[in-house]
């Protein structure tokens, strides 16, 4: 039986013809098995599920041949997407937000983490007598990228203690071993990161953490509501185009999250390449423990996340204004929601 467009529309609804053509055609071909992902940090925890999708075989389960290119930060990534090099941006939710202000379309449409995941910490060298955000007025911070969600939650904490983001030197220190090194030369006073490098600088008191987002708790009492982080998002333009393949991607990402859930820290550390453990294995299972609660659990972005992200961007964000902003064109659940269908148990 053919379907007309009058009958699609029709099955669509309110929904939207977005919404509903994966549905439609997910028994379809795959429009693009070969799909090229951009991330900024890929060690991180912040993007373990994407990790182990790769590592367990849930993209060639999929059909799709997935090759994943690692950037210093998340805005690194997203400008090999807007440069073309790249297809799908593995990065911080809020970036659709950012990009839709300046007139482009983009939308996330898979979650991997479900909290920011991200430390500040001060260097307990540099600054001993750390009392609170004033001293850090002059101070060099280090961040995975400027431009990236670790410089945002450092802007943001700066912005409710009253201090401007040209108060401090942002500097971009990379993601992994790098960054552990610049804290501990004294290259930088403070850093914000994700784990496990900010496990591997707490945890032998090489820092004083002053925010850290890898709860539900605190990341509610920061920001004022969830915060979804990691996630995969693309131009609007790919999903219109490819919308099985996005539908494969999804389904990859969703039985990573739920793979994760069940695993554990000790599993979780054999399935991923040695380098990540940054050479300790037991703060690498540490910091597991403590951003696990962070992580998706499913795949789904939560329903006031844009919100959310759209406050704390008009919060820090000098040039943005969140009045021209229509929040629900950056995400969908569409894609999650399928995917949780074919894989109830993971």
């Amino acid at each position: 039986m053919s379907v007309t467009r009058r009958d699609l529309l029709k099955m669509a609804g309110a929904a939207g013809v977005m919404g509903m053509a994966p549905a439609i055609v997910r028994a379809q071909k795959l429009e693009k098995t070969k799909v090229q992902i951009a991330v900024g940090g890929k060690p991180l925890i912040y993007y373990l599920p994407l990790s182990i999708a790769e590592a367990r075989g849930y993209f060639k389960d999929e059909g799709l041949d997935v090759s994943i290119a690692d950037f210093a930060g998340g805005s690194k990534a997203l400008q090999a997407v807007v440069g073309g090099s790249a297809d799908i941006v593995s990065g911080a939710f809020e970036h659709t937000l950012s990009m839709q202000s300046k007139g482009q379309a983009y939308r996330a449409f898979v979650l991997q983490g479900r909290a920011p995941m991200i430390g500040v910490g001060v260097s307990k060298k540099n600054l001993p007598n750390y009392k609170g955000a004033a001293d850090l007025k002059g101070k060099k911070i280090g961040v995975t990228a400027p431009g990236s969600s670790t410089n945002m939650v450092v802007s943001f904490f700066l912005a409710k203690h009253g201090l401007k983001a040209s108060d401090v030197s942002i500097i971009g220190v990379g993601a992994g071993a790098g960054a552990v090194t610049a804290l501990r030369s004294g290259q930088i006073d403070a850093i914000s990161n994700t784990d496990p490098v900010v496990s591997m600088l707490a945890m032998p008191g090489d820092i004083q953490i002053i925010v850290d987002t890898r709860t539900l708790k605190d990341t509610r009492e920061i920001f004022g509501g969830n915060m979804p982080a990691g996630c995969l998002y693309a131009p609007q333009a790919f999903l219109d185009a490819n919308p099985n393949t996005a539908q494969a991607l999804a389904n990859a990402l969703v039985r990573a999250d739920k793979w994760i859930q069940k695993a554990g820290p000790d599993e979780i550390a054999k399935v991923v390449p040695e380098t990540y453990l940054l050479g300790d294995p037991a703060v690498y299972k540490a910091a597991i423990g403590k951003s696990l609660e962070g992580l998706s659990p499913d795949g789904m972005i939560p329903e006031d996340g844009a919100a959310t992200a759209l406050k704390a961007l008009a919060a820090y964000q000098a040039d943005f204004d969140g009045s021209k902003i229509d929040p629900s064109k950056v995400w969908t659940n569409d894609f999650a929601r399928r995917a949780n269908e074919k894989y109830p148990n993971g």
